[in-house]
């Protein structure tokens, strides 16, 4: 699209067509110390050598490298190799646009396509894409898509999910006619009470909404979950925070789990300040025409020869109109992407190791704090990479605080997200972590005492 700016003339007949002096009388709303006209404040331009030097100086202010983390809660560091940032960095690969036309737009569809392939490959489920923004709103139209699709209005949500999904959730629904429950916690075991699940399922509820490994890390029982709420032909539907997880446990499908949604950062995609994140969706075959965002499909030109197209694309700016399963009006691609040149580069051997060095690193900790009196892990069984700890001397915070003064990032308070509860923390382990990093961990706890 070109673009044509307007002329001085131009200008001048616009301000006399619409009866103004000056351009920031436009702005005149706008009180007066909430605008900024003046571009006095603005530095003047630094030569290129200064400003790299500008930059070098602030960068030297940035101390995150000499920390120790074990921060995790649904975002967690994972080795990138190098071949995925430089490749993904490619100019052709950061300025496609949604790839409408597939006549152009073969690279980035057979790239969707690929990502879309192996998330299917990993959650044993028929149907993926890769249009969702981040973990919690893909819960939220997973939600939206159990309700269009079985066309009842009642949803249990898992008091193990992730108190922010739960929440975004919450904000998607607050002015539908969509009833959420929670279904509690078994405080023995940290997984969802099947008790209170058989109380609170009936004929009208379209699904039970839970997360594993769940938000304290446990793995809930998927197979008996999905089981239970099938018995009502609601639908069970998987949240899963930490995507390593899905090349360690077995796929959700073989437990006849009918949705699996949630982030996929952990697959290629740095920490920031929110993001980037991917959210992702995969779900059975049953789904395919309630599916939120868009579908890339493999199929064939004139020729014979192998082509991509957008299968399904749902928006209602698209031939769904009125009909549209989402008002998404974005797509993950360059993120997608990113997972899925990590995926490829990992291999199906390379992940495995990585996804099982991340629970060992967990267990071998696990085992180090078994004789320590002034710490307990409150669950030592069914975790995958994230553990509990409860801190019996002071509080969580002084606890974190005492770790952080020798650069150690010692887990996440749960009080972050219930500030009722001030003596536990949870902590995340990934490959990344070397046994002597646990040991300084362990040491350091050891010294709090």
């Amino acid at each position: 699209m070109r673009y044509l700016p307007l002329t001085d003339t131009a200008r001048e007949e616009i301000k006399k067509i619409i009866g103004i002096e000056d351009v920031q009388d436009l702005f005149k709303s706008i009180p007066r110390d909430k605008s900024f006209f003046s571009l006095e404040s603005i530095p003047a331009a630094l030569s290129e050598p200064e400003l790299i030097a500008d930059f070098r100086s602030l960068g030297r202010k940035n101390s995150v490298g000499e920390y120790l983390s074990f921060l995790g809660a649904g975002a967690c560091t994972h080795f990138i190799p190098e071949v995925v940032s430089y490749l993904s960095a490619k100019g052709e690969f950061l300025t496609p646009y949604t790839p409408y036309q597939p006549e152009i737009s073969q690279g980035s569809l057979q790239a969707i396509f690929e990502y879309q392939t192996m998330m299917s490959m990993l959650t044993g489920l028929a149907v993926a894409n890769a249009s969702l923004y981040d973990g919690g709103t893909a819960a939220a139209e997973a939600v939206l898509l159990a309700v269009r699709k079985s066309g009842r209005q009642r949803v249990l949500l898992a008091e193990s999910l992730h108190p922010e999904y739960a929440a975004i959730i919450r904000a998607y629904v607050q002015n539908l006619p969509i009833e959420l429950v929670t279904v509690h916690a078994d405080k023995n075991d940290g997984r969802i009470d099947s008790g209170d699940l058989q109380a609170k399922l009936n004929g009208e509820t379209a699904a039970l909404v839970f997360q594993s490994p769940n938000f304290l890390g446990l793995v809930e029982d998927s197979a008996g979950l999905a089981a239970a709420v099938h018995q009502h032909k609601t639908y069970a539907v998987q949240v899963v925070t930490e995507a390593m997880s899905l090349a360690y446990l077995r796929p959700a499908a073989d437990f006849a789990v009918d949705i699996v949604v949630g982030e996929a950062q952990s697959f290629g995609l740095t920490l920031g300040f929110g993001g980037p994140y991917l959210g992702f969706i995969t779900a059975s075959e049953e789904f395919l025409r309630q599916m939120p965002g868009r579908i890339v499909g493999q199929t064939k030109d004139l020729d014979g020869k192998r082509g991509y197209v957008l299968t399904l694309s749902t928006r209602e700016q698209h031939i769904k109109r009125e009909k549209a399963t989402s008002n998404i009006c974005s797509n993950e691609a360059w993120c997608a992407l990113r997972a899925g040149m990590y995926l490829a580069t990992m291999g199906k051997e390379g992940l495995a190791r990585a996804a099982a060095d991340s629970h060992l690193n967990a267990a071998y900790f696990v085992r180090k704090t078994d004789g320590l009196a002034h710490v307990r892990v409150v669950y030592k069984k069914n975790f995958y990479n994230e553990v509990l700890l409860e801190i019996k001397k002071g509080t969580a915070d002084d606890f974190l605080a005492a770790l952080k003064k020798n650069k150690v990032l010692a887990g996440v308070s749960l009080g972050w997200f219930t500030p009722t509860v001030t003596d536990r923390v949870l902590l995340a382990f990934s490959e990344t972590h070397s046994r002597e990093d646990i040991d300084r961990l362990f040491r350091l706890i050891g010294e709090y005492a």
